[in-house]
C-alpha cells in the first residue's frame, strides 16, 4: 500500500477500527473478539484496570504484536499488510518512559529524529520545537537522568511526535506522575488535539478518562463492556448515589443492610475504607429518615454524600469491582 492512503479522515469516519481480534497466549485470551472505531480529531479512551487488554490493544494498533485473530486499520493502513507505512504516520508513548538516561534531553530528540531519517538540521530543528513546547528547553542541555518523573515524560512524549503523527498512542503516560506533573501533562495532550492530532489513550485513572476523553471504552477481561461518552456511562448507572462514610469500618456492611429498602440495587460496603455506596432514585428526600435509622442502630457516620454516578460508580456496577484493582 502507498503512502497515498493517507488521506483525511472525515468527522464521521474511523481513524482506528479493530474488528473482531482476539489475541491468544495458550490458554489465556488477552483479547476476546474485540471490535471497536475511534473517530479523529480527539481522545477517546480505552479505561480498565491493570490486565483487562488496554495494552495489547495499543501493541496490535503499533505494529507490535500480531493479533490471532481479525482486522485492524490506523489512518486506513492494515495493521499486517501496512506496517512500515503505517509507523510513518503514528506515535506511540508506552507505560515505561523511552529516554537515553545519559543523553541530554536535546541530544533523546535529535536522535529520534535521525533514526526516522530527518537531516542533521531538520532533526535539531524540531527538538529546538519540541523543548519549547514541552517547557523543557532550560533543562535541553541536561542528561535525562537528572530530571525529575514528569519531566522524563514529557521528553518521552515529546519523542513520540518528532514526526508530527496523525494518530498518538498514549498508553497510561500519567501512570507514577504526582498530581501537578500529571495535570501538566493533561494540558500538553489537549493542546495536541486542538492541534490535530487524534490521541488513543489507555488509563486506569477515572478522573483521567472524565477530563480528557470525547469517548470511552470501558475494557475488562479482554473485552469492550461499555462504550459512550463520560455522560452516557454515568447515566446508565441508572440513578443518583448515596455514600455514607461510616466511622468504624466494620460496620459498613450493617449500615448497608440497614439502608438496602432505599435502593435500587444492593448497596455496597468497602470493609476497608468503611464507605457504603448505593444506587437511587429515591432523591434526596430520603436522607433524614436515613440517617434516623443509622442512629437506632448506634451507626455512627463521618460523611454522607449525596450525588451524581461517577464513571467508578459505572464500573462497579459493570464488573463488581472498582477499575483501579489488579487481576
Amino acid at each position: 500500500m502507498s503512502l497515498s492512503k493517507e488521506t483525511s479522515q472525515k468527522n464521521n469516519e474511523a481513524i482506528i477500527s479493530l474488528k473482531n481480534i482476539s489475541k491468544v497466549y495458550g490458554d489465556l485470551k488477552a483479547l476476546d473478539n474485540v471490535s471497536l472505531e475511534v473517530r479523529p480529531g480527539r481522545v477517546t479512551a480505552l479505561l480498565g484496570p491493570n490486565g483487562a487488554g488496554k495494552t495489547t490493544i495499543v501493541r496490535i494498533l503499533t505494529t507490535l504484536l500480531r493479533p490471532t485473530s481479525g482486522t485492524a486499520t490506523v489512518n486506513n493502513f492494515d495493521v499486517l499488510n501496512d506496517a512500515q507505512a503505517l509507523r510513518k504516520v503514528i506515535g506511540l508513548a508506552g507505560q515505561s518512559v523511552a529516554v537515553d538516561e545519559i543523553l541530554t534531553g536535546r541530544e533523546n530528540l535529535e536522535m529520534v529524529g535521525r533514526l526516522y531519517h530527518l537531516s542533521i538540521k531538520d532533526a535539531r530543528k524540531r527538538a529546538d520545537e519540541l523543548l519549547a513546547q514541552f517547557e523543557l528547553d532550560e533543562a535541553a542541555d541536561r542528561i535525562a537522568k537528572t530530571y525529575s518523573g514528569g519531566m522524563r515524560r514529557r521528553l518521552d512524549l515529546a519523542a513520540s511526535l518528532v514526526l508530527k503523527p496523525k494518530v498518538l498512542f498514549l498508553d497510561e503516560p500519567t501512570t507514577g506522575l504526582d498530581p501537578r506533573s500529571r495535570f501538566a501533562l493533561w494540558n500538553v495532550i489537549r493542546e495536541l488535539v486542538n492541534s490535530g492530532t487524534t490521541v488513543l489513550l489507555t488509563t486506569q485513572y477515572l478522573e483521567e478518562a472524565d477530563k480528557l476523553a470525547k469517548y470511552i471504552f470501558v475494557v475488562d477481561y479482554g473485552k469492550i463492556i461499555a462504550q459512550g461518552t463520560a455522560d452516557e456511562l454515568k447515566r446508565s448507572a441508572g440513578g443518583d448515589v448515596l455514600e455514607l462514610h461510616i466511622t468504624n469500618h466494620e460496620e459498613a456492611a450493617l449500615a448497608a443492610e440497614v439502608i438496602g429498602e432505599y435502593g435500587d440495587e444492593k448497596p455496597n460496603a468497602n470493609m476497608g475504607t468503611g464507605i457504603v455506596t448505593m444506587i437511587t432514585n429515591a432523591g434526596a428526600i430520603i436522607l433524614p429518615e436515613v440517617i434516623r435509622k443509622l442512629d437506632k442502630k448506634g451507626l455512627d457516620i463521618s460523611d454522607v454524600i449525596f450525588r451524581r454516578p461517577s464513571l467508578d460508580d459505572v464500573f462497579m456496577k459493570l464488573t463488581g469491582h472498582k477499575v483501579e484493582s489488579s487481576q
